[in-house]
């Protein structure tokens, strides 16, 4: 691996070292989602969205420092890939899951469209110019599970070096999004 490459993991593994500990730490006085029938109640929500909105502040910063430092050219590693693969190493060990999609309708990826209801019916929401959309859901075995999707804008110039359809795009449109699948404990 290149010394470049190094860096990028390295930037990955200390922003999710920086999560990963206080992920679905449950807080004082918290009650199991099994009372109430099953149904979360409002602070266990509250609780996923607050986390959410901590996983998104971590991998945003972390693909944009990414970015800022080390893609020089179309050769370098992109930080949308280091993001997939931090997400994908994230998902197997259960946290949650995270998937970048595409926006605009023209995916850089054949696997960033939508896969079910929530992620089709939030993209029409981010197009309309939301940066956050939220629900609960039931997972298969019939656990609470909070989503999200919060909106990517064209942040970055060098994000138009991979994505040449992103140089169109106006100042903050959502280009893309991540979606989010976090289990409420």
């Amino acid at each position: 691996m290149t010394r470049t490459w190094w860096k990028i993991v390295l930037c990955v593994v200390v922003a999710t070292a920086c999560v990963a500990p206080w992920h679905g730490v449950a807080q004082e006085g918290a009650k199991p989602a099994q009372k109430n029938g099953g149904k979360p109640t409002k602070r266990q929500v509250e609780r996923a969205r607050e986390t959410v909105k901590m996983l998104d502040d971590v991998y945003k910063t972390a693909v944009v420092l990414i970015t800022d430092k080390y893609v020089e050219d179309e050769d370098s590693f992109a930080a949308g890939s280091a993001a997939v693969a931090l997400f994908e190493a994230i998902d197997e060990k259960g946290w949650h899951t995270a998937q970048l999609l595409d926006v605009t309708g023209d995916p850089y990826d054949p696997e960033n469209v939508p896969d079910d209801a929530f992620e089709k019916q939030a993209i029409k929401k981010i197009k309309q110019g939301k940066s956050f959309v939220e629900g609960v859901e039931t997972d298969a075995e019939g656990k609470p599970v909070y989503r999200a999707m919060t909106a990517i804008p064209v942040v970055h110039a060098k994000c138009v070096m991979c994505h040449a359809h992103y140089a169109d795009a106006k100042d903050g449109q959502a280009v893309g999004a991540i979606s989010y699948a976090v289990p409420i404990k």
